[in-house]
């Protein structure tokens, strides 16, 4: 994730554990004063907040893996308390219905054999057929053939339906629920038919085979390697029975079973033994990671953060819905930090990249902070950054077309005698009209004045000045976010300075950390400003894109002086000077931060925003072609 054109998370901002973040969110607790004092660290950077969340920050909370499954965890019970079902077939009930209880409980209520067939919970009971006989030969043949699903075998599963239906007879006008279903893995070997499993046609007389109430036996070994590759390989939450069309889910109990080795079991001896344990435990802790992942994705009000190797969640249910994005950006964080299960590279060492916090946007799958600007916009920027349309642009400002054969033609000299290089056709660059005709007049063109190519001058011109409109905001964001990347480089160069002020002056290394706290502030804030560019771009003329542009142009001097002091060459004598400048100017430049957010989001909130293009989820009010 290196840049925004794939989604990146490069905005990401960068502080320690034991040290105090400066972003104006500190706690209500906190002694905060707008005051800059010098004589202590802890005092320098403290901005008034008063407790009170800003306009641009949202409510969320960040959720481990084990607090996931414990909401899961909370809705098996309440399915398995209305229904009479065991834990595993209220999890492959909520798992068809993506978690929606509610849809649950109702289409269940109605039908408890469809739904139950259609989880994969219960095979299909078998349609009878056509009579052909009358009645009471028919009931004479049926009773005397065995019942198609005997319930005596151990591994059959209780019928819902008829559970169902002995509850009906009794009381037809009262619902009455279903009995417990109930699954095991085992599966019964009659002395006349000696096992041979299907798909490794094995016949070992110690082989293990293992069925569930289809009936559909195989050998271990083979039900190991399957659920492996679903699991691991396909990422799959719900694997199905190996015979083909069959649609019955394997219970979560089974998979355990086969992949979890039991409590009493006698620990491996043999490489190939502990290595098919150490596989089989870490398919059965992917598989749990699987079914968070797709609780997580059923419901609106949570999200995975995006890092790599991260399994938190955020929980978010103010930007649950898309009417809220037009009004907020959602930056969250997941409260973890780093990179989880890799070791940092020594350059990776600088102050501040330790600890990075993984801040995302809850509303879209940009995986970093794009504040001010709204998630919709956003990705229009984004788009139009990728795709091909500016570069047709170009070519429509600095090509013309051959009249004769239409080839696309770059003028690469001062003459307009132009000569096409595939038909030899020969025409005047001015007015686009045969060379033929101007005589040897090479350097003047008589036509300049006609209608029609006045026509086709303003048609290009017109092309060139959008062409410059879009360069001019896409410099200035793709320059912030170049700047933003050189962070790495700039966090090492003010490590060095850091321990060459405690070398030359009597600060600590405590006292010093005004300069860490200052890149940061600057690394923050070119965040800000680079996404103002693509809001800014996107604004129609007016008074308020003026007031916007005035408090983006006021930030931008406030960076770039800071960032010229940070770049200052370092002075023993100057130092304390040095500190006092720049912990004023970080105070100040935090401050014109939380302006341009604050002033952006008020707008959102107030319809304050009108765009020179339709853009989803405004009104066509807010939208000015």
């Amino acid at each position: 994730m290196s840049s925004d054109y794939e989604y990146s998370d490069d905005d990401a901002e960068y502080y320690d554990d034991d040290e105090e973040m400066i972003d104006g969110t500190q706690e209500e607790g906190d002694d905060s004063d707008d005051d800059v004092d010098m004589d202590t660290f802890g005092d320098d950077f403290k901005v008034s907040t008063k407790g009170k969340k800003k306009s641009y920050e949202v409510d969320y909370d960040s959720l481990s893996q084990q607090q996931v499954e414990k909401l899961m965890q909370k809705d098996v019970d309440h399915i398995c308390g209305i229904f009479g079902v065991d834990v595993s077939t209220a999890g492959l009930l909520l798992r068809h219905m993506k978690w929606n209880k509610e849809k649950l409980i109702e289409k269940y209520m109605d039908n408890p054999d469809s739904v139950a067939v259609a989880a994969g919970v219960t095979i299909p009971e078998a349609r009878p057929a056509p009579p052909s006989r009358s009645n009471s030969q028919a009931a004479a043949a049926a009773a005397n053939q065995p019942s198609r699903r005997p319930l005596t075998r151990g591994s059959k599963l209780l019928s819902l339906a008829s559970g169902s239906k002995s509850s009906s007879s009794k009381s037809p006008t009262t619902p009455q629920r279903a009995p417990p279903i109930s699954r095991t893995s085992s599966w019964k070997r009659t002395q006349d038919e000696p096992f041979v499993c299907q798909i490794c046609f094995n016949d070992a007389p110690n082989l293990q085979p293992l069925a569930l109430d289809c009936e559909h036996a195989f050998c271990s070994d083979c039900w190991k390697d399957y659920l492996t590759a679903k699991i691991m390989e396909e990422g799959e939450h719900s694997v199905r029975c190996m015979a083909e069309d069959c649609a019955l889910v394997l219970p979560d109990p089974f998979i355990r079973e086969l992949l979890v080795p039991a409590m009493d079991a006698p620990a491996p001896t043999t490489k190939e033994a502990k290595a098919a344990e150490a596989q089989g435990l870490k398919t059965w802790s992917h598989f749990q990671e699987l079914l968070v992942r797709h609780f997580v994705a059923c419901n609106a009000h949570l999200k995975f953060c995006p890092y790599p190797s991260c399994t938190n969640t955020v929980s978010c249910p103010s930007a649950a819905s898309k009417s809220s994005l037009t009004t907020v950006v959602p930056t969250v964080s997941c409260g973890a930090r780093g990179i989880g299960g890799e070791e940092m590279s020594q350059s990776q060492h600088g102050p501040g990249l330790q600890g990075k916090e993984h801040k995302f946007c809850f509303g879209c799958p940009i995986e970093s902070d794009h504040r001010p600007v709204v998630c919709n916009v956003a990705k229009m920027w984004l788009r139009k950054c990728r795709d091909d349309s500016e570069t047709a642009n170009w070519i429509k400002s600095n090509t013309k077309e051959c009249s004769q054969c239409q080839s696309t033609i770059e003028k690469n000299g001062g003459c307009n005698h132009m000569t096409c290089k595939k038909c030899k056709h020969e025409f005047c660059w001015v007015c686009m009209g045969p060379w033929s005709e101007h005589g040897t007049a090479w350097y003047s063109c008589n036509r300049y004045d006609e209608k029609t190519g006045v026509d086709a001058r303003d048609a290009q011109s017109k092309s060139r000045a959008s062409l410059e409109r879009y360069l001019h905001y896409y410099n200035r964001w793709a320059n912030h976010e170049q700047s933003a990347k050189l962070s790495v480089e700039l966090y090492a160069k003010t490590e060095k300075k850091m321990e060459e002020m405690q070398i030359t002056s009597s600060l600590t290394w405590i006292e010093v950390q005004f300069m860490k706290k200052a890149v940061e502030e600057v690394e923050k804030c070119r965040m800000t400003l680079k996404w103002t560019y693509a809001m800014a771009y996107y604004l129609a003329s007016g008074n308020h894109k003026e007031l916007f542009e005035d408090n983006q142009r006021d930030l931008e001097k406030a960076v770039e002086d800071l960032s010229e002091l940070l770049e200052s060459p370092l002075e023993a004598e100057n130092i304390p000077n040095l500190r006092a400048q720049v912990t004023n100017k970080t105070v100040y430049v935090q401050k014109r931060n939380e302006i341009v957010l604050e002033d952006t989001a008020n707008g959102f909130l107030e319809g304050r925003w009108h765009w020179n293009t339709p853009v989803e989820g405004f009104d066509d009010d807010d939208n000015e072609a």
